[in-house]
């Protein structure tokens, strides 16, 4: 049973997050101010992607390679979330210059981040991790350090493979 430990606004998990743990529960409001639940997804694959910061290169190319790679996600069963600790008016920004389908969430205070052991430890922004969420809302693979150019293809090829396609 993992612990959750309270520092200010963040929250620090006291043991790293494990493939077949259920995802730490989200409310988060995306780039047009509506709330996101990870109850939303139930029945549904979830990935849930935590990036550095919007309109910067590393995470412009993982965003725009997910952008690229929505068709195939989708008809996988896949919903794509980008999280960030930028507020909603920076990502309703980023998500109109690059034209990104898929909800970005705000998670302006980083709780968020730190329950998905995502939160660089300044606080101050969310590391690079990826989490494939199956239909039961269990954790099945985790993407440390996500790679900005490959992250989206690796999902698809992981989705295919957990789903036997």
């Amino acid at each position: 049973m993992a612990m959750v430990l309270f520092l200010g606004s963040h929250a620090a998990r006291a043991e790293p997050l494990k493939v077949g743990q259920p995802a730490p529960d989200f409310s988060l409001p995306d780039q047009n101010d509506k709330t996101h639940k990870l109850a939303d997804y139930r029945g549904k694959w979830l990935v849930l992607y935590f990036y550095v910061k919007d309109d910067t290169p590393g995470c412009t190319e993982q965003a725009c390679k997910f952008r690229d790679d929505i068709h195939q996600l989708t008809d996988l069963g896949a919903q794509v979330l980008g999280v960030s600790v930028d507020d909603s008016a920076s990502h309703a920004n980023f998500a109109r210059k690059y034209n990104l389908p898929f909800p970005l969430l705000a998670d302006s205070k980083g709780g968020t981040a730190a329950r998905y052991d995502s939160l660089r430890g300044d606080g101050g922004m969310a590391k690079r991790n990826t989490f494939l969420i199956d239909p039961q809302g269990r954790i099945a693979k985790i993407y440390l350090s996500a790679s900005t150019s490959r992250n989206s293809a690796e999902v698809i090829e992981d989705l295919k493979r957990l789903k036997g396609s």
